[in-house]
């Protein structure tokens, strides 16, 4: 397996090394299914090129979209329920092609305990997912929709770098958690 090189400054050359021996790439299309809702998830993803959605479902089946992950990027939720063995409470998309890195959960702990680069990757992972829901929950609470609308659209030029944005005014609605006629007449 090659590893990108931009891992070279985020693991240490002997967590490399068992990377490269026990993590599987994966290749995914756009709009393939990754993780799904309440299903075992044995692996944690770690992105090496392209963009994963994650959104949650509440109880009467509304969903919303928490976060995107990119490269060199990793779900916390993936992370937390191998650690736990428990089902999934999100669903992750592609967002275009990915390709990622599945650590097989058996690893986890051991490099957790192991490897600082780990311990300190997966600290940084979590945080960083949980500065973006914060995020998310003060731009539900405090922003007016344009606002958010404006903030999605940067997102997504950010992660796709380019200024040509795919997606239908449906897709926006659903992701912002709005109607299409909202999104079209903004």
């Amino acid at each position: 397996m090659n590893v990108r090189p931009s891992f070279d400054s985020t693991f240490e050359p002997a967590l490399l090394k068992e990377i490269k021996q026990f993590g599987e790439i994966k290749y995914f299309k756009d709009g393939d299914l990754i993780m799904d809702y309440g299903k075992y998830i044995r692996m944690m993803p770690i992105i090496v090129k392209g963009t994963i959605k994650v959104f949650r479902m509440d109880e009467t089946g509304n969903e919303i979209l928490l976060y995107y992950l990119s490269s060199n990027e990793s779900c916390s939720m993936a992370y937390s329920c191998c650690m736990e063995a428990k089902k999934s409470e999100v669903k992750a998309i592609a967002e275009d092609d990915v390709e990622l890195i599945a650590i097989p959960h058996i690893k986890l702990e051991e490099w957790l305990c192991k490897y600082q680069s780990w311990k300190s990757y997966i600290m940084r992972s979590f945080n960083e997912r949980f500065l973006e829901l914060l995020k998310s929950i003060e731009s539900i609470a405090f922003h007016k929709l344009d606002e958010r609308l404006i903030g999605y659209l940067k997102e997504k030029q950010r992660l796709s770098g380019s200024s040509v944005i795919k997606a239908s005014h449906y897709l926006i609605a659903d992701e912002l958690h709005t109607s299409r006629v909202v999104v079209s007449r903004l």
